[in-house]
């Protein structure tokens, strides 16, 4: 078993414990809550188990059958085509930002790169960021790590969240040392 095998089945063992209901149990709930929508799915867990974003996210794409991926990445375009088709038009200057970002990660080691709808998620065991472009002058990243002191550049975000903190970003400058202490962190912690 893959160690990402075995990360999503400890992800739905701990799903079971905290929903009190077995993956089939909740499986059915999906399929008879009518609704079709990924995202309406997700919020629907949320709100009926009380289930955090990430668990409720998981399962959907358990339900579905599905690896997370967006339409586009599955139908095997490149990573390099992902992000022409994720900073098309307007935002196609913020394109120097992810890739200045993708540069200094890659300096960490290995790691996954899963494209979504709107953004690409970044893992080792677990994720540890997502990057994308949130407006057409703004690129945020999230982060995954624990203990860091937010800043008034390094936001928390409530308890739930894909990612614990962000940054935003509207120039390549901005990816400095600290910015890059900060995804390390959550590299080193995600492995």
């Amino acid at each position: 078993m893959s160690d990402m095998s075995k990360a999503v089945a400890t992800q739905l063992a701990n799903i079971e414990k905290r929903t009190g209901k077995s993956i089939d149990e909740l499986s059915a709930i999906v399929k008879k809550s009518g609704l079709a929508k990924h995202g309406e799915l997700v919020a629907m867990l949320k709100t009926t188990l009380g289930m955090g974003h990430g668990d409720a996210n998981t399962l959907v794409h358990i339900v579905r059958k599905s690896d997370g991926q967006s339409a586009a990445g599955a139908q095997g375009l490149s990573m390099s085509q992902v992000l022409d088709g994720l900073y098309a038009g307007p935002r196609a200057e913020l394109r120097a930002i992810h890739d200045k970002l993708i540069a200094a990660m890659r300096k960490f080691g290995e790691f996954e790169e899963a494209p979504k709808k709107t953004y690409v998620s970044y893992r080792r065991k677990k994720q540890f960021a997502m990057i994308g472009p949130a407006t057409n002058t703004r690129v945020d990243l999230g982060l995954n790590m624990k203990g860091v002191t937010p800043t008034d550049r390094l936001f928390q975000l409530p308890a739930g969240q894909m990612c614990q903190y962000k940054v935003k970003l509207t120039d390549p400058k901005e990816v400095n040392a600290e910015l890059i202490a900060w995804i390390r962190t959550a590299y080193d912690s995600a492995g």
